[in-house]
């Protein structure tokens, strides 16, 4: 594999990690935190701002993953793609956390 492959993987776990808790929040109809909001990720986003965030993150991350060739059976695209589900979800799982003592 080339270099830009294994960075495509790379940022295509974070972009499909990412796309899940602004879809899921926004289709169920919640406010949640967006790089739109005010303060930007700290501020709550419409539903629809989180939809549509969710499906951006979808349709980048989904691009990401073809050209990256995560899904043809490499171990080694595998193991950065979930490098970069772990480097987005940690830090998201932390930041988010604080939504509720605000």
């Amino acid at each position: 594999m080339q270099w830009y492959e294994f960075v495509a993987c790379f940022f295509a776990g974070m972009f499909l990690a990412n796309a899940v808790p602004h879809y899921v929040q926004g289709i169920s109809g919640n406010r949640f935190p967006t790089p739109f909001a005010h303060p930007p990720g700290k501020g709550l986003s419409s539903s629809l701002v989180n939809t549509l965030w969710g499906l951006l993150n979808l349709a980048i991350g989904f691009v990401l993953f073809r050209v990256g060739k995560a899904g043809s059976g490499d171990l080694a695209a595998l193991l950065v793609f979930f490098a970069g589900v772990i480097a987005i979800s940690i830090p998201c799982s932390l930041n988010f956390a604080k939504k509720h003592r605000e």
